[in-house]
């Protein structure tokens, strides 16, 4: 089985600490995550996004999953919908995964209705597991 190239979705200023713990995963062979480090430092509706827009859509194009940490403020995230809604485009179509890194964080609207695969908890078992139930569907 090919191994899923992961574009990760989170909140850079709340969530870095388990961006941080997947990096560590994939140093092992069972895992293939690809990562932006940078988090965007403007504001999605600022003239320079289109830059950060671009330089996202560019790693997205390489990924063909997308891994949604959904943290505490993830649902208030410009940058998190538009990531959610650029991966479901006709010349990306990734498969949805999503974790909730605590059970009461609100699901982003975007994961909704699409059959977004999750795992039940932030476990490296679980992760993968979810990234192998992902499809694209819709």
């Amino acid at each position: 089985m090919v191994k899923p190239k992961v574009f990760v979705s989170y909140d850079h200023s709340e969530d870095v600490h388990y961006k941080r713990l997947l990096q560590a995963w994939d140093a092992n062979s069972d895992f293939d995550f690809e990562f932006d480090s940078r988090g965007p430092d403007v504001r999605i509706d600022s003239d320079e996004s289109s830059v950060v827009k671009a330089a996202l859509t560019k790693r997205m194009l390489t990924a063909t999953h997308l891994l949604v940490l959904v943290g505490a403020k993830s649902y208030t995230s410009k940058w998190m919908d538009w990531e959610i809604e650029r991966a479901k485009q006709p010349d990306l179509k990734l498969r949805m995964a999503a974790v909730k890194l605590n059970k009461e964080n609100v699901t982003p609207s975007g994961l909704l209705g699409v059959g977004t695969a999750w795992a039940t908890s932030f476990t490296r078992d679980r992760i993968d597991q979810a990234l192998k139930n992902a499809r694209a569907n819709y």
